[in-house]
């Protein structure tokens, strides 16, 4: 709650400052058009002003056109955004820029930036429901048909789905060149407040000792990516090898994982089976201890099993009943559950009927497979549905449906032919399947889902980058900063309510490993990625220049946060209780404060 509180509040602020800047803009750094000159006197000097703020734009080295909109005054904002290269925003469906400068008058431009807010927020939602409802069960599912180790399915597949916003939104800030800034202020903000507030939070709610040697592997590897992250970005530039060393580190960091994990199960089978030895030559009235397993690893053996089998048996029919082909399309496009509704509160309720429909546009574009229930959640009408809608779904949102909307010899769109084709496997699939057995290919349609969502996140991340570009425009704010707070904060919340509940269950080991591992999958994959994707649209080496000297604050202060676990916790014998909690909660506000300050000028250089 405290995190929502924050997060709304720099919401409010930002609005605060939007009404400030566009309110000033029209009698400050402006040239306001002096009434008795003539139009083309006014539109003359106003190109002369433009050339002239561009000249001194790139006297100071500063390579985003699109920056100096505001030192225009407002009546000159919209044709400089609609002639600038850099405000063009192919990237994205809706060009916020011309959004908030031309689609209302200038005295009206702070609603547009209170709408471009709100769909802020709405994406983000996107963002979580996509990754957590259909993104992460695809994924289980293809680790489970590939019979992967849960340890290799947790540094790859789950590490993916758990930071699929992350690491979707750095790869898109990435590979643009004006929105690296958001990337690195995403990446280092959120793994600032992953290491303080979450795993602070978690040691006030449920003080334990960590394993040591996960706990003392993973700051190690976290600590690497960040010094490598840092040496890049105070070179200014990273080629293809260093990019390409941030995937080999992350490999490295899973094989690390995968034979920390098998030495640690040969020891253990080892002393085993020297237990059972030394009971078998023991004398008869000789007490053996029995070797059990903690209390907390079977929790949720019980908990997941024999009393969710017992639930779902008390609804389960007497009878057997066969729905009709349109009773199951209907049911399986219902996202409410009738006996989870009226178990929860108002609060709940209100907040699901918001989601609604989100969740009936996922419903119909993303099959998901689910390895744990009988059918394998086969819905045969609606997984035929998919084979159209889901198609579709991937053709329109690559590269903002630039591909969907071609032309084959400037006559057929390639959207109609993609609709085409799905119309011809749907029915393929429908005479060819039942309602009541899954289909032996059944496992294509998570592959399916695992795409389709996939193109979900990518869409709503490259929309949360070009809002966050144009709020850092029309506000004069750092991308860094937009990346340490907005970007980082909404990626991460979600992430932190999961841990606190996690750990309030009695799981801290488990709340604290999937706060490491998330943020070291997420910097590796996030900067290897989204600069490959630079390289392959642009040129062989990218440059990455630091914003100021906040870009430095954010690596020293992760850097010292980071230092200070390697250093503290092994001091405390690995226990995390309520003191070293409010440190760490304290350190991030200390933190967020000289970020702050810096941002607005009263801490310099």
């Amino acid at each position: 709650m405290t995190s929502r509180v924050v997060f709304i509040s720099v919401l409010l602020l930002l609005w605060c400052h939007c009404r400030h800047v566009l309110g000033s803009g029209d009698s400050g750094t402006g040239i306001v058009p002096s009434p008795d000159r003539s139009a083309d006197g006014a539109d003359l000097l106003s190109m002369e002003t433009m050339v002239d703020t561009h000249s001194a734009m790139l006297r100071q080295g500063n390579t985003d056109e699109c920056d100096i909109v505001m030192n225009l005054s407002a009546a000159d904002r919209c044709a400089f955004v609609k002639a600038t290269p850099d405000c063009s925003m192919e990237d994205s469906f809706i060009n916020y820029l011309k959004m908030a400068f031309c689609l209302l008058p200038p005295n009206l431009t702070p609603l547009t930036i209170t709408l471009c807010i709100i769909w802020l927020l709405i994406l983000f939602i996107v963002l979580g429901l996509t990754a957590s409802k259909f993104f992460c069960p695809n994924l289980s599912a293809i680790s489970s048909s590939l019979r992967l180790t849960h340890n290799v399915a947790g540094v790859t597949f789950l590490a993916l789905g758990n930071g699929a916003p992350d690491v979707f939104s750095a790869t898109v800030a990435f590979s643009r060149p004006h929105t690296a800034g958001l990337a690195i202020g995403a990446l280092f903000g959120a793994g600032i407040f992953v290491t303080t507030v979450v795993a602070g939070s978690v040691s006030l709610v449920k003080p334990f000792t960590v394993a040591s040697r996960p706990f003392l592997r993973d700051v190690i590897f976290y600590m690497a990516a960040v010094f490598w992250t840092f040496i890049i970005l105070y070179r200014g530039t990273i080629s293809l090898g260093e990019t390409l060393g941030y995937l080999g580190l992350y490999v490295v960091y899973v094989v690390t994982v995968i034979v920390s994990a098998y030495i640690y199960s040969h020891q253990k089978h080892s002393a085993t089976r020297s237990s059972i030895q030394s009971s078998t030559h023991a004398p008869a009235d000789t007490h053996v201890p029995e070797l059990q397993t903690s209390e907390s690893d079977q929790a949720p053996l019980l908990s997941n099993g024999s009393i969710q089998e017992g639930y779902d048996s008390e609804y389960r029919p007497l009878l057997p009943y066969c729905e009709s082909t349109s009773s199951i399309l209907l049911n399986s496009l219902n996202p409410v559950d009738s006996r989870t509704w009226r178990r929860k509160t108002w609060r709940w309720r209100t907040v699901k009927i918001l989601k609604m429909p989100l969740e009936l546009l996922l419903l119909l574009t993303v099959p998901v497979v689910d390895p744990d229930k009988e059918d394998r959640n086969w819905r045969r009408p609606l997984n035929c549905l998919h084979l159209i809608t889901a198609p579709l779904v991937c053709v329109l949102t690559f590269s903002s449906g630039e591909y969907g909307l071609y032309l084959i010899e400037g006559q057929f769109p390639v959207w109609a032919l993609t609709l085409l084709f799905g119309l011809f496997l749907s029915a393929i699939v429908f005479l060819t399947t039942s309602n009541d057995q899954p289909p032996a290919y059944h496992l294509v349609f998570s592959l399916l889902g695992f795409v389709v969502s996939a193109m979900w996140i990518s869409a709503a991340a490259s929309e949360v980058v070009s809002i966050l570009h144009m709020l850092g425009v029309v506000l004069s704010l750092s991308n860094n900063l937009l990346g340490l707070t907005l970007l980082a904060w909404g990626n991460s919340i979600g992430d932190c309510f999961s841990d606190i509940t996690i750990a309030r269950q009695g799981y801290p080991r488990m709340a604290l490993s999937a706060c490491f591992g998330g943020i070291i999958f997420n910097m590796l994959i996030g900067v290897g990625i989204g600069c490959l994707i630079q390289m392959f649209n642009n040129e062989p080496v990218v440059t990455l220049e630091p914003e100021g000297l906040l870009t430095w604050v954010l690596a020293g202060s992760l850097g010292l946060s980071l230092v200070f676990s390697f250093i503290l916790v092994p001091l405390r014998c690995f226990h995390l209780g309520r003191a070293y909690g409010i440190f760490l909660l304290l350190f991030y506000a200390v933190f967020l404060l000289v970020a702050l300050l810096t941002e607005f000028g009263f801490i310099h250089t």
